[in-house]
């Protein structure tokens, strides 16, 4: 597939087309198109985080690491990017970074378990 097709169509077209990709486990297909959409709209939480799990799951930790920090930089009380960024530093053997995040997810409401 050239470039053209993950940035072909509406906003909401790409954000759609990205879900499916993600929900179908492609999770590089998911990260192309979501990160031509967060270039697009850098202010939209939801592209940004699913962007993120797309690089969590397709094992890109530094990338997702610096998508989940930018979320946290607007909005230090969003707690599932917290748990995320704990995931994050946990698989990258970071565990005692990883614990201050995970705790702050579970400070804000979010399942750590």
């Amino acid at each position: 597939m050239t470039d053209t097709y993950y940035t072909h169509g509406s906003a909401a077209e790409r954000w759609e087309r990205a879900r499916l990709f993600f929900e179908a486990k492609d999770f590089t297909a998911a990260g192309r198109v979501l990160a031509h959409l967060v270039d697009e709209v850098p202010e939209q939480v939801g592209p940004r985080l699913l962007l993120a799990r797309a690089y969590y799951h397709s094992a890109q930790l530094t990338r997702a690491e610096t998508e989940l920090r930018t979320v946290i930089s607007h909005d230090p009380v969003e707690g599932y990017a917290q748990l995320m960024l704990g995931r994050t530093l946990e698989r990258q053997g970071r565990d005692a970074e990883a614990a201050t995040h995970l705790r702050l997810a579970e400070a804000l409401g979010t399942s750590v378990s």
